[in-house]
């Protein structure tokens, strides 16, 4: 367990007065929320990529969970149509359209059994980033506490750093741990956390959970006090049969929390910046509320042509997840064919894989397996270290890439990394 304070970064791998110097690069006394947050792990690496490509190289992006494929023909269509209405170009409102509200809610009562209020327990958002941010903003200040998932998803870890709050980084990776982690942290801690911030299926790891963890995870909240942001932003991106549960489908959930979701992965509308918050009607208030201080909502043609994905794409939901299991086992089966020892995932766009004893044994950071692998392999990953401390000797790998690509990038990892397999 990891707390920070004023006077101490969260990932504890850097000392405070060094991470002020590398957040100003104005040259100018930026807020302390500002100078806390972590240096851009991703900044190196991405500059090389660009120069590799500028040269002409042809680099295989395994580094950010950017969906390739497209969204249905018929969102598509639904979007051409609706954008050259010249009267549908105003400002939209902050809460999203009322209809749009009432597909999610509707699609929440089918696939989980879950009965939302369309006009008080849901809000569209510009990504489940955005509710994210907006909803520590709304829930956290200054001396208050989140325990925040280790390894985690950066703007997990910056929202409650923006908030001028302190993140208590948990180990999710063993579910039964997480629970009597959470309750020793709650009963030892003064003052006690004040929100619980949970993401399953698991980004970067990949670790899924039952639906009993969560009923598990109500009666903490209960019992200590605390709200819960559950971010089920992989619910549709699931394998061999496992189906994400919902937060919001135990008993009493509402009463304790929110969940956020999105349509970027399973709708492949990434860049659509289109999600919900979901559940306790006042924090949904309470980000409302910030919201309205912040922007006029989504582009109402985003939002109409949304309805159509929520509305038709059942199909195309379920066979996106089926190119993601495929592509999985094409780069599980690849990596353990060169000698690699893989753990598949049951859920998400992410391999969450341990670097090679070999570089292990020679102290090779993740940031440097990396590097080696994007200098020399033309194949871009996530260093674990960009998720925390308790993500160093791991990459993150995403399967978003065609499978011929996959087949490609195995190849090229292999010239590299030649292990022999006991």
């Amino acid at each position: 367990m990891t707390k920070n304070n004023d006077d101490e970064f969260v990932q504890n791998n850097e000392p405070a007065d060094q991470l002020r110097e590398n957040t100003r690069p104005f040259g100018i006394d930026v807020s302390d929320r500002v100078k806390r947050l972590p240096a851009y792990f991703f900044a190196e690496l991405n500059k090389l990529k660009y120069e590799k490509r500028k040269s002409g190289a042809d680099v295989i992006d395994l580094g950010m969970g950017s969906p390739s494929d497209p969204p249905a023909a018929h969102v598509i269509d639904k979007l051409i149509d609706v954008v050259s209405n010249p009267r549908i170009h105003a400002y939209s409102n902050a809460s999203g359209l009322p209809q749009l509200r009432k597909e999610l809610t509707a699609r929440y009562l089918k696939y989980y059994g879950v009965r939302l209020d369309p006009e008080t327990e849901t809000i569209v958002c510009m990504g489940s980033k955005e509710a994210m941010s907006y909803l520590c903003l709304a829930l956290l200040g200054s001396g208050d506490s989140a325990i925040v998932p280790s390894p985690y998803f950066p703007p997990h870890l910056h929202a409650v750093m923006l908030a001028s709050a302190n993140a208590i980084l948990l180990d999710v990776t063993k579910p039964d741990n997480l629970l009597s982690n959470i309750a020793s942290t709650c009963q030892f801690l003064q003052p006690k956390p004040k929100l619980l911030i949970l993401n399953y299926p698991h980004n970067p790891t990949a670790t899924v959970i039952e639906q009993n963890f969560y009923v598990e995870i109500v009666k903490l909240a209960k019992k200590f006090g605390f709200m819960v942001i559950s971010d089920l932003a992989y619910g549709d991106v699931c394998f061999d049969g496992y189906k994400a549960p919902s937060f919001l489908s135990i008993p009493d959930a509402k009463k304790v929390g929110v969940e956020t979701t999105t349509m970027s992965k399973g709708y492949n509308m990434a860049g659509w910046r289109i999600g919900f918050c979901s559940g306790n009607a006042e924090i949904i208030r309470a980000l409302a509320t910030i919201k309205t201080y912040y922007n006029y909502g989504v582009f109402s043609p985003l939002q109409i042509a949304a309805i159509t994905a929520i509305r038709f794409s059942d199909h195309n939901v379920e066979l996106q997840a089926k190119i993601y299991q495929k592509r999985r086992d094409i780069l599980c089966s690849g990596l353990e064919r060169i000698g690699w020892n893989v753990e598949r995932p049951r859920a998400s766009m992410f391999i969450w894989q341990k670097i090679p004893n070999e570089f292990l044994a020679n102290k090779t950071s993740s940031f440097e397996f990396a590097m080696k692998l994007l200098r020399e392999a033309d194949v871009l990953v996530s260093p674990g270290s960009a998720f925390g401390e308790a993500g160093e000797g791991y990459i993150r790998m995403a399967i978003v890439e065609k499978d011929d690509r996959l087949r490609q990038a195995v190849r090229q990892i292999k010239k590299i990394c030649k292990i022999n397999k006991k």
